[in-house]
């Protein structure tokens, strides 16, 4: 074992013991052979010593599992970098500090929840005047215009707002959903910016419940903020990245 190598489990009871709870449905109706069926994967996903705690019917065909088991395999965490978001979160104060000393006028963001994404809580999080967390969001910064289109916008429309209003980012908030239309989703923004030639004028982030800078890469994006995200986290990354590209 190497000298920085940091072997981590799942924690139970006691450090690295692998104990860990989990959960699925079968399509089968419940029986002594859909439990053994349900223990039977479980051994196959990595886990020993399985116990199916519970079995609930769900209907015709259906039944649900809980069963509790302990992790053979371990992960080495020293091995592992993960993408993130680099800049440092200002606060309130200093952004709109930053914005007169370093850009010199107003920063423009427009944001969207796209597509057939109806669910706006995380946008108006970062973007309504009331904030998120005790802190402020983007409409209420005096050095910051900003434009909430609300839900189910097209990519279309979400572009010709952002050229309309010459925005210097683009803000899209996604669900994750199980059939990934929001990959979908956003990737036809990226398409359709880069078809334009538009795509180097607009800083483009996405966030969401499931959303990772390092998918956000992937995709085409500049940035991804996930869960805990709050507004100065968005607002810090949007201001020092436009100066660090010189889009001011």
């Amino acid at each position: 074992m190497g000298e920085n190598t940091m072997l981590v489990k799942p924690y139970g009871d006691t450090l690295n013991d692998g104990k860990v709870q989990l959960s699925f449905t079968l399509p089968l109706d419940a029986s002594p052979e859909a439990r053994e069926a349900a223990r039977r994967l479980a051994n196959k996903m990595g886990l020993e010593e399985v116990d199916v705690v519970e079995m609930k019917e769900l209907g015709e065909g259906f039944s649900f599992f809980i069963l509790y088991g302990k992790l053979r395999h371990s992960v080495d965490v020293s091995k592992i970098k993960v993408a993130r978001v680099e800049t440092r979160t200002m606060s309130y104060y200093e952004i709109n500090e930053y914005i007169r000393e370093k850009i010199g006028r107003k920063v423009t963001v427009v944001g969207a929840c796209t597509g057939s994404d109806a669910h706006t809580v995380g946008l108006d999080a970062i973007m309504n005047m009331k904030g998120y967390a005790g802190e402020y969001g983007l409409e209420r910064y005096p050095e910051i215009n900003a434009y909430n289109l609300g839900s189910q916008v097209p990519n279309e429309e979400l572009i010709k707002k952002a050229v309309e209003v010459n925005a210097d980012a683009i803000l899209v908030s996604q669900v994750v959903t199980q059939k990934e239309i929001h990959i979908k989703n956003l990737t036809e923004l990226v398409e359709l910016l880069e078809a334009e030639g538009l795509r180097e004028r607009f800083l483009l982030i996405v966030g969401g419940p499931r959303i990772t800078h390092e998918l956000a890469l992937e995709l085409g994006f500049d940035a991804g903020f996930g869960p805990g995200t709050i507004p100065p986290d968005v607002a810090s990354y949007i201001v020092q990245t436009l100066v660090k590209r010189k889009m001011i």
